[in-house]
């Protein structure tokens, strides 16, 4: 997989953000459900007057309910198509676009720059209150309430024991072919004045529901069902426990994408391609 511009084209970088309350998640889908990825190629190709639907790729897939406040995508156009339109294009987007989702920056991206594959981390907040009147109507598309009171240390001296590089198949949904391991750069929480508890999770990438597992299992942390260790053991076993729940995606928000220097875009998209594999475990190789 190559990451050249095709000759006459230009990559574009996109950075936006979306509620996704009422979108079935970023990626298209069959039967006419609503997505951003979907939204935004339409917009495109009706302000650009295109007879052709350019594909975009994004740095992270995100389900349906889930929020992006750093989104990041590219898409490949005519060279002659971005030349007539790139002045206009950002205003026009935002006057066809719905309300909830919007594009603030679009820009010729650098030799060699893949949305998805130049990432070094993505990081994502999840925002939970044990409030026990409940979450600010206001706020209620964006923070899951938790009807126990959450103890925010026992939840920080749990997180830390999965920092790092692991397999975390018992906290995702697999994929036939894909690799679980991933590098968790960070994750901890903190108690804001309001109440609201933001959970910073950030790695080289995610799998398949495995922030929200990983916030549903530090919640049964911090409501006292489980002890600090617990997360770790589930993590050691590699296998999905029972008691890990999936927590609502409405608290989840996709806040930031992080890309090297243009000049090591390259061989970051080298070595995103490359299949992992921990010490010691059967496998490897590219892909």
């Amino acid at each position: 997989m190559s990451d050249e511009v095709q000759p006459g084209h230009v990559r574009v970088r996109l950075d936006l953000s979306y509620d996704g309350t009422e979108f079935s998640g970023w990626a298209k889908q069959a039967a006419g459900r609503r997505t951003v990825q979907g939204e935004i190629e339409d917009a495109l190709r009706t302000v650009t007057r295109s007879a052709t639907t350019y594909e975009l790729t994004v740095a992270g897939r995100t389900d349906a309910g889930v929020h992006a406040r750093g989104q990041v995508a590219h898409v490949d156009l005519p060279r002659e198509v971005w030349d007539e339109h790139h002045g206009k294009l950002l205003k026009r987007l935002a006057g066809r676009l719905s309300r909830d989702v919007r594009v603030w920056a679009l820009r010729e991206a650098p030799s060699g720059f893949n949305a998805r594959f130049s990432a070094v981390w993505r990081r994502y907040a999840y925002r939970v209150t044990d409030n026990p009147g409940g979450v600010d109507p206001l706020l209620r598309n964006h923070v899951l309430w938790h009807d126990w009171p959450l103890d925010v240390d026992a939840m920080n001296e749990a997180a830390r024991e999965l920092l790092g590089e692991h397999d975390f198949a018992a906290y995702c949904k697999r994929r036939e072919g894909a690799t679980t391991i991933r590098t968790l750069q960070e994750l901890s929480l903190v108690r804001g004045d309001d109440g609201i508890i933001t959970a910073t999770v950030r790695a080289d990438a995610f799998c398949h529901n495995m922030v929200r597992s990983l916030i549903g299992a530090l919640l049964f942390v911090g409501d006292g069902h489980r002890g600090a260790e617990w997360p770790g053991k589930v993590l050691a076993a590699g296998v999905r426990d029972s008691a890990v729940h999936v927590v609502r995606p409405h608290g989840l928000t996709l806040e930031e994408v992080g890309y090297p220097a243009d000049e090591l875009l390259a061989a970051r998209n080298k070595e995103a391609r490359n299949r992992r594999t921990l010490p010691g475990a059967p496998g490897g190789g590219c892909c």
